[in-house]
């Protein structure tokens, strides 16, 4: 009776054994699957997933995710061509309307030379004020497929508080022209960041050209030591739902009806191309955008 009683637990102990063996190979199985999906979506490899397992059910595993894998890449390889095409004819399209809209806007400038009434004259105001903001929408719409097209910089060390200074002074002519007194405070301390030097100045400028279009009159640019920049103005004529817009391709408020959308959408893909953060918000008929790179 003992004998067959230790032979049982034997059996039951050999059993426990192989299952435990069974679940630690099927738990491993697991693990390479699952690193090796990781891997697979992080780079844009051919190999496919492999394991050690001879199981036949984690082999089906590995194998179905083996076919979306493919699935995926094939998808992914035309989107970015798709997206590669619709980038080259963003470009050539707008490379190519410039010229003859140059030419319209040359011939425009020698009509208004001409003795003309005064309702011709003022039709042909229109027309040159429409002419300009095409001009200005074909380039904006060829830097903005240049900006996602081009590879990035080299990332050098920067003083944000010097970059930001010297933007401010390129628009002071500008914004005396708008009658902007700006109020502006600047750490004297520098607040040196890696970042892309050409992208930055960029942003600065997106930034304070879209200040010249909404501001009513004030600009406030405020910095602090751990580099958040603030740029706010009153703007009247902005809501809470339209400044959640603002960085939106393409899209325009009223009172921006001569520019093309794309300024704060350059803007906001360069900040995060180079991993800062940029943010808008209206309150009290005030608008601010902040823009941020932690350190």
């Amino acid at each position: 009776m003992e004998v067959w009683l230790w032979a049982l637990c034997g059996l039951f102990a050999l059993i426990i054994l192989l299952l435990i063996l069974k679940l630690y190979l099927m738990r491993k199985s697991a693990d390479e699957i699952c690193k090796a999906v990781t891997d697979r979506l992080a780079a844009e490899s051919n190999v496919l997933i492999d394991i050690s397992s001879r199981d036949s059910r984690m082999r089906r595993l590995a194998d179905a995710l083996n076919l979306q894998l493919r699935r995926l890449r094939s998808e992914r390889n035309r989107y970015q061509q798709g997206d590669t095409e619709l980038k080259e004819s963003v470009t050539n399209i707008s490379h190519d309307l410039r010229t003859p809209l140059t030419a319209i806007c040359g011939y425009l400038d020698l009509l208004s030379q001409e003795a003309l009434p005064e309702q011709a004259r003022r039709y042909l105001g229109f027309i040159k004020n429409r002419t300009t903001a095409m001009k200005q929408l074909t380039a904006e719409l060829f830097r903005y497929s240049i900006v996602r097209s081009t590879e990035t910089e080299q990332p050098e060390q920067l003083t944000l508080n010097r970059v930001l200074e010297e933007s401010l002074a390129s628009y002071y002519a500008a914004m005396c022209q708008k009658q902007i007194t700006p109020v502006i405070s600047i750490p004297e301390q520098p607040v040196r960041r890696y970042l892309e030097p050409t992208a930055l100045t960029r942003i600065f400028e997106n930034i304070l050209s879209n200040v010249l279009k909404y501001s009513d009159g004030d600009l406030s640019v405020i910095m602090d030591s751990d580099g958040k920049i603030s740029f706010s103005n009153k703007a009247a004529g902005l809501t809470p739902v339209l400044t959640g817009q603002l960085f939106n391709r393409f899209y325009t408020v009223e009172t921006g009806r001569n520019s093309t959308g794309l300024g704060l959408s350059i803007a906001k893909l360069l900040t995060e191309r180079m991993g800062g953060q940029i943010t808008a918000k209206y309150q009290d008929e005030t608008l601010s955008i902040q823009v941020w790179f932690p350190a």
